[in-house]
């Protein structure tokens, strides 16, 4: 998803999730709560509580909010139980494909803002299957190409890596999602510093988008993270770098 990719790196220089970080928390939270309500309260045992617990860090989130989080979905308290994971997919400008998850306690709520948010920037909601065939479950984790080679990432071979691709100033290390906490420990372990890591939907293809139709979709994608019940936003868009600086400046 280089295009994603780029854009996720250009907002995160920029601080736009410190900006946000009360809402960023109340969703990190929610996520750990579902995480450990669905596969245990035990990250070692569960690589998707192991992920949000990760996200949670990364963010700076205290300590103290994790546990409460953790507890909210082991103790299966009512908080927990109201909590369902809602997938929508759609279609944004330009042909793209997006697949929208979210946690929510009211899904009528949540599919007329998602409904809306694709409407008001030239979206469109589809089918379930329409283009989830599109996308497959990866672990993904970043860093500064600028900074490491693939030279620096041999190490996470051993630890399940399978794949390392240059995106503009990243490179993403690729893995099974069972294996993403050991190959992120690996590289820990030898000094490389992480950006971001995550269970992502990546995409088997991706599709370019210029000119307005770029301006539209990521007002689509900036939309839909902003609402409060959405978790992620996954998309095959590859937007230009000239492009993605023209509209992040």
């Amino acid at each position: 998803m280089s295009g994603h990719s780029k854009w996720s790196s250009i907002k995160h220089k920029k601080g736009a999730a410190d900006a946000k970080r009360g809402k960023l928390f109340t969703k990190l939270a929610r996520a750990i709560t579902v995480a450990a309500r669905d596969g245990g309260g035990d990250p070692d045992g569960n690589p998707a509580l192991a992920t949000a617990v990760q996200k949670a860090r990364d963010a700076s989130m205290p300590k103290d909010n994790i546990q409460r989080a953790i507890d909210r979905g082991t103790g299966v308290g009512a908080d927990a139980e109201a909590i369902e994971r809602v997938i929508f997919e759609g279609y944004g400008p330009g042909g793209t494909a997006l697949l929208v998850e979210a946690l929510t306690d009211n899904r009528n709520r949540t599919s007329a803002e998602v409904r809306h948010a694709f409407t008001k920037h030239n979206g469109s909601l589809g089918e379930p299957g329409s283009v989830a065939w599109i996308f497959e479950k990866r672990g993904v984790l970043a860093v500064d190409g600028a900074r490491y080679g693939e030279d620096d990432l041999i190490a996470a071979i051993d630890a399940g890596a399978e794949d390392v691709r240059e995106e503009g100033d990243l490179l993403r290390v690729l893995c099974e999602p069972a294996s993403l906490s050991a190959v992120r420990e690996v590289l820990e372990e030898g000094g490389v510093e992480i950006q971001s890591s995550d269970i992502a939907m990546e995409p088997r293809s991706t599709v370019e988008v210029k000119g307005k139709d770029a301006k539209s979709l990521l007002g689509l994608i900036e939309a839909l993270e902003d609402d409060d019940d959405v978790n992620e936003v996954h998309a095959n868009f590859d937007i230009p770098d000239d492009v993605l600086q023209k509209l992040a400046a």
